[in-house]
């Protein structure tokens, strides 16, 4: 008896009926490589969970940790980590070659949580140069202007306005037709690779990202530009030559981490809408991963650690863990 031949397979598109599952290729043109390039992006994604996770229950057991600026610290430990979770773990399924199917209703939940996540990211780091700004150029007025009610409310905000920038290019893809193609050239779901999809016109779908790409992010990182501007013109004129330095050491890699965060994360957006023919697609996907796993891991070091309340507090959180409680006679003192 002859079986039937398969059915061809053209451009990785396979004839289907209704959107998905969708196929994650990975890296394309690195795919000899997806083992070693899951390497790093494991131990990066550990870091950021041990880190931000460390950090977020130091500033919520330690009482000395309740003010404004620690908990603002909180919440981009909180979103870090949304960012890397409901992204990383796919992404190394499909390089170690596990699991490269997702479903169309769990890959829009996916770039939507990832959007929102970045979004209210993007959105904590602008209150968290805010809150220096005011604590460096308006030190008499900072218990006035931030309060822990005012971090409650930029956390209600930045998921809000999270959800309701996101919300809008969810149901335009919902009612775009996909036509059976199901190949994804991405580690995971992004709104404009999943657009590409489609078989309808997108049009809408690109514009309202463009817009929302220059009202949200990239007017997030000119404040905060604007911010650290005039916190390094009060700082050159402080009369400590160390004070200085300490500042702009400080402020140096506060501008390191973000640029590391909103570069790759603008170049992915644009590259979508203006260079996919000029920038090769494996330059995009690797950028496009490296923003939700760096920063991630990156941010506890770089504004936890490095701050002096929270780096003493970690260290004798790890003599307990080594030496054990040490019993204290007469009242306790802090170092």
């Amino acid at each position: 008896m002859e079986l039937d031949p398969a059915p061809p397979v053209l451009n990785q598109t396979v004839l289907v009926s209704g959107p998905g599952p969708f196929i994650l290729l990975g890296v394309p043109g690195l795919e000899a490589w997806h083992a070693w390039l899951s390497v790093p992006v494991c131990l990066l994604y550990i870091a950021a969970l041990v880190g931000n996770a460390l950090l977020l229950g130091l500033v919520a057991a330690d009482k000395a940790l309740q003010a404004p600026m620690y908990q603002l610290l909180g919440l981009l430990a909180i979103t870090d980590l949304a960012l890397a979770t409901s992204t990383v773990p796919k992404a190394l399924a499909v390089l170690w070659g596990f699991s490269d199917e997702i479903s169309f209703g769990a890959c829009l939940a996916q770039l939507f949580v990832a959007h929102v996540a970045f979004i209210a990211e993007s959105s904590v780091l602008l209150a968290m140069a805010v809150d220096r700004y005011v604590a460096i150029c308006q030190p008499l007025r900072y218990g006035a202007l931030l309060s822990q009610r005012v971090v409650g409310v930029v956390a209600v905000a930045a998921v809000t306005r999270g959800a309701c920038v996101m919300a809008p290019p969810v149901a335009l893809l919902q009612r775009l037709p996909y036509c059976g193609r199901r190949a994804l050239p991405h580690t995971y779901c992004e709104h404009m690779g999943v657009a590409r999809l489609a078989c309808g016109d997108t049009r809408p779908n690109v514009w309202y990202g463009l817009v929302t790409t220059l009202l949200s992010p990239v007017l997030d990182l000119g404040l905060i530009g604007a911010s650290y501007a005039f916190i390094l013109r009060a700082v050159c004129r402080l009369p400590s030559h160390g004070a200085r330095h300490k500042a702009l050491g400080t402020c140096g890699a506060h501008a390191s981490v973000i640029t590391l965060f909103y570069t790759p994360a603008l170049f992915s957006f644009l590259t979508h809408r203006f260079g996919r023919h000029t920038v090769p697609s494996h330059i995009h996907i690797l950028l496009a991963n490296l923003y939700v796993v760096v920063p991630p891991a990156l941010n506890p070091v770089v504004y936890g650690v490095r701050t002096q309340q929270i780096a003493l507090r970690l260290r004798h959180l790890l003599r307990l863990c080594w030496v054990g409680p040490v019993q204290v006679v007469g009242p306790e003192r802090e170092e």
